[in-house]
């Protein structure tokens, strides 16, 4: 397991990003598994369910608010619920806690470091975000900007950060329904693909929100009948269990202490900072906040999405140092029988060996469907997101200027839907064999440099001109870019040279202060009229965000 953790920074991300940990190397030589019934029973009862819903939401989309955003009718709670499902994926289930099966307290810290994000969107971005936006954040961005150029900038970055994300997410769901199902690869990708399609196309944002919420209730029901059943096993006692896995585990002692996650300080805050700011840049988590009604249940959102999450990975922190005795201690799970050694499935299926030793094959099939189901909602969210990217920003916006109805806008988006779902297979086919941990890395870092930047200073700095917010976003795209392809991820891994030109894995900490610098720069020396009228423009701007007057339009400004 050391081999796993000393390509941590690069794991740790592609388990941050839904599927992606578990469609790195580890999972790039694995076979097919013999069929699992059990769980392509329980996913087909979850596929016919959330099918119901779908049909049950296109009657209620009608218009273009119902289609991007549900019409705003979204509780906090369900927002949170939903919004907690785009973080409690499946690999975050099994990335995790084959992590802390390997490391201890170093997996730990590592699922800790989600958090960083939650108090800059509570406190910082969901209250503006609700008041100033309607359907996509380029709504915020463009409010006193040049409307074309900051909606196509807005919306090229969006569609990066979606595709690669995407891919990702497809590729690692080939790979993992390969082990949990017995099915072929190519049979699993078509059929995510296609009820990715079928979910957004017929039921927009209210099809897709309670995909997630049914998704997020099973995925935390699940871990904690796993967890419970395991830690019965202890007595309940937290001690005897750390006890025990310290007993039996190659690191003894330091099982319980900070190892190698900080061996290189300098990726290491670079990807903090890459999970932080680009979780606050990922455009199907800043949809989600035009969902409620008003700015209140956008906080409240917040509070409970964390709340989800936090309980969630205190859940899978404990089914890892359970299965360091229960697993690790059991022939029975590895090749060949032999302790220590590998893993039958491959290191990412300790969560899924810890569900057959204490509830049999008929827990293994719920949380493999469940681990399923979690994929759906995830592409659901970005296959939303880059469709609105397209028919909102660019289509209805830059395009039309405006001068579209809404009929025509969500027909668009349904082809946009269609066209990246199509995009979405062919590209998992071809990516099949394909270490895709450097896509997430972009992904990241992407958002993290191109959308962060000048989302947040348009929110809070009088200062920003559209010269600055175009020379900061495209900065941080391009360099993000490049940083990824010339680091070890790209450079030595895919393309197969002997040494990175780009010494560290993680772009964020590099690229993101370079968007902030030139953002900064460009609009200081911009002198001209329109400049001036667009920092004028910043005080009705602010009381459009503290009050939220005006909200109802502000895809129209």
């Amino acid at each position: 397991m050391r081999t796993l953790f000393r390509r941590f920074p690069a794991l740790a991300l592609a388990g941050a990003s839904g599927l992606a940990y578990a469609a790195g190397p580890a999972l790039e030589s694995t076979t097919k598994q013999a069929t699992n019934w059990s769980a392509i029973v329980m996913f087909m009862i979850f596929v016919g369910l959330t099918m119901g819903i779908t049909y049950w939401a296109a009657s209620r989309t009608k218009s273009a608010a119902d289609f991007y955003t549900a019409g705003g009718g979204i509780t906090g709670f369900q927002n949170g619920m939903a919004i907690a499902g785009d973080y409690m994926s499946a690999a975050t289930l099994l990335g995790l806690t084959a992590l802390v099966y390997g490391t201890g307290y170093d997996g730990y810290i590592y699922a800790m470091a989600f958090f960083a994000g939650w108090p800059i969107i509570l406190f910082l971005m969901a209250e503006r975000l609700r008041n100033l936006g309607r359907f996509t954040f380029s709504d915020i961005t463009a409010y006193r900007l040049d409307q074309g150029k900051i909606r196509t900038m807005a919306a090229i970055s969006s569609l990066i950060v979606v595709c690669f994300y995407l891919i990702a997410q497809i590729v690692g769901a080939g790979q993992l329904i390969k082990l949990l199902f017995g099915l072929d690869y190519i049979v699993a990708i078509f059929a995510v693909g296609i009820l990715m399609m079928v979910y957004v196309t017929f039921g927009g944002m209210v099809a897709t929100t309670w995909v997630q919420i049914i998704k997020a209730g099973l995925l935390l029901f699940g871990g904690t009948v796993v967890m419970l059943l395991a830690m019965s096993q202890f007595g309940f006692s937290y001690t005897t269990v750390v006890e025990k896995a310290m007993s039996v585990h190659k690191l003894k002692g330091k099982l319980m202490y900070p190892g190698s996650l900080l061996a290189d300080p300098v990726t290491a805050i670079s990807l903090g900072l890459g999970l932080m700011f680009g979780t606050a840049g990922l455009p199907h988590i800043l949809m989600r906040f035009f969902t409620v009604t008003d700015a209140k249940e956008a906080r409240k959102s917040v509070l409970y999405a964390s709340g989800f999450v936090a309980y969630f990975f205190n859940v899978i922190f404990l089914m890892g140092l359970t299965a360091i005795v229960i697993v690790g201690q059991n022939p029975d799970f590895f090749e060949g029988g032999k302790l220590g050694g590998k893993l039958i499935g491959g290191g990412n299926m300790v969560a899924m060996h810890l569900a057959k030793a204490v509830g049999g094959n008929l827990l293994l099939g719920f949380l493999s469907a469940v681990a399923f189901a979690t994929i759906l909602a995830v592409v659901s969210g970005l296959a939303l997101a880059g469709a609105s990217a397209i028919s909102h920003d660019l289509y209805a916006r830059v395009i039309k200027k405006g001068n579209v109805s809404e009929t025509d806008e969500i027909r668009v988006s349904k082809y946009a839907t269609i066209v990246l779902g199509v995009i979405a297979i062919v590209l998992g086919i071809a990516f099949e064999k394909q270490n895709i941990a450097f896509m997430v890395g972009l992904a990241f870092g992407v958002a993290a440099a191109a959308n962060f930047p000048v989302l947040i200073l348009s929110m809070y700095w009088k200062g920003l001109t559209t010269r600055g917010a175009l020379w900061g976003g495209y900065s941080g795209l391009v360099s993000a870019v490049l940083f990824v392809l010339l680091s070890k991820s790209v450079w030595v891994d895919v393309l197969g040279y002997k040494a990175a030109i780009f010494p560290y894995t993680q772009p964020a900490l590099f690229a993101m202060p370079l968007a902030f610098f030139m953002a900064w720069l460009m609009s200081k020396t911009d002198g001209s009229v329109r400049a001036k009228a667009e920092i004028a423009a910043f005080d009705d701007q602010y009381v459009r965000a503290q009050t939220g007057f005006g909200a109802a339009s502000a895809a129209k400004h």
